[in-house]
């Protein structure tokens, strides 16, 4: 049986503000945006490259806003997309160099934070 994580719900105070930033600020490519009745609305936005997307809106999430902590998306190059974020207005923490990758954090408006992960080389260990 295999389990694949399709989708993560995000918490946000401002369906409109998380829908500029995710999809304009980060480039992530917007699905969806349902307005499904008056107290439901679901957007939906998938980083470039992942089989995870995450949802927001009006009426989905329980959650307070910004509770979401570390979800972890693997990049190929932790400088490149720290100065992405940047370039585009992103406050993202300098690359923290660890033995087992290379990090990169930022949050949304709403003080969700993620974390960006270049796995190390590891054929370039002895």
């Amino acid at each position: 049986m295999d389990y694949r994580i399709e989708l993560i719900f995000v918490p946000v105070s401002d369906t409109d503000r998380a829908k500029r930033f995710y999809g304009e600020q980060l480039g992530w490519n917007v699905d969806h945006d349902h307005q499904v009745s008056e107290a439901l609305r679901f957007v939906q936005v998938t980083p470039p490259g992942s089989a995870c997307s995450i949802a927001f809106g009006e009426g989905l999430s329980e959650g307070e806003p910004g509770s979401l902590r570390n979800v972890q998306l693997v990049i190929d190059d932790a400088d490149a997309a720290r100065a992405e974020l940047v370039a585009n207005g992103v406050a993202a923490s300098e690359v923290d160099e660890q033995a087992w990758g290379r990090f990169v954090t930022f949050a949304d408006p709403d003080g969700n934070r993620w974390t960006l992960q270049q796995l190390p080389d590891y054929g370039a260990q002895a």
